[in-house]
């Protein structure tokens, strides 16, 4: 395909990749919620690279805010992100409306287990119950045999990987590492929301993970490493810890002596947004 296609049905999408399809060729899935950074278009590279057709999804999914959450809040920019997703060039762009998504309600939930209990999860009960309700209608909808997911959202992406495993779903999950400012910073839609001096501090959250990963190599103990990281965001920052957390990854358990990686995460909370980041480190030397 040589230009872009935006496509706003799940009818005009699905006949346009059968066609792709019966002409053998593979196709890669980048879902988003818009107002895409870097980060999304690092996605897009990989899926570029391993994919005869590139389909990118735009949609704010209100299955995953809870109340008093940003849905309203969250940055939108439709126009925008189609130029940014021409550029990194992106086949088909899928932007449905809530009312396509979610036509009918028939009350059938999909429950994921303990490893939404961690991390953001402990705070934000249900927000993966809506995140892997869009995440299985969006691989129904698009079938790709590659689908592209960042490393940011760690704990997003171990729960998907534990999905798609469970449940035998045809797709191959390919983690790609954060992209990041230069002073650290991971690359969100959230950061437009922090203010000047907010900007400046934010860099302290992955000095901070830096540093738990020392710790860990040092061999000093879970609730040390944890409590020092947090030491370090609240002594460099006017922000305020959700969480820091160290588990075995992709598990998300405490139990971390028997496995190959671990990963230390963070939530903070700045005034107008709640910014989210971590570390994985090898056990293995």
């Amino acid at each position: 395909m040589a230009k872009l296609t935006i496509i706003h049905t799940i009818q005009e999408l699905q006949a346009l990749l059968d066609r792709n399809k019966r002409q053998g060729q593979t196709v890669g899935f980048v879902p988003t919620m818009g107002f895409l950074h870097e980060g999304h278009l690092s996605l897009v590279e990989h899926a570029r690279k391993q994919n005869d057709v590139v389909v990118m999804s735009i949609f704010v999914n209100p299955a995953q805010f809870g109340p008093g959450e940003d849905f309203d809040a969250y940055p939108r920019d439709a126009e925008r992100d189609a130029g940014l997703a021409t550029e990194a060039g992106v086949d088909i762009l899928f932007m449905p409306t809530p009312e396509e998504m979610y036509p009918q309600e028939g009350g059938i939930r999909i429950l994921p287990g303990s490893q939404a209990a961690e991390l953001c999860g402990a705070s934000r009960p249900g927000h993966f119950d809506g995140v892997l309700k869009v995440v299985l209608k969006l691989f129904n909808i698009v079938d790709p045999d590659h689908s592209y997911f960042g490393m940011k959202d760690a704990q997003q992406l171990a729960i998907i990987e534990t999905f798609v495993r469970d449940f035998n779903l045809r797709t191959t999950i390919v983690r790609v590492p954060t992209v990041r400012e230069q002073d650290g910073l991971a690359k969100s839609s959230r950061n437009v929301h922090l203010s000047e001096d907010e900007r400046k501090e934010a860099p302290a959250i992955q000095q901070a993970l830096q540093k738990g990963a020392r710790l860990v190599a040092e061999g000093l103990p879970i609730d040390e490493i944890e409590q020092q990281v947090s030491d370090y965001i609240v002594a460099n920052s006017s922000g305020s810890i959700d969480y820091v957390s160290l588990l075995a990854y992709p598990a998300l358990t405490k139990a971390i002596d028997n496995t190959s990686e671990v990963i230390i995460a963070c939530a903070v909370k700045f005034e107008k947004t709640r910014l989210i980041d971590n570390i994985i480190i090898s056990t293995k030397g």
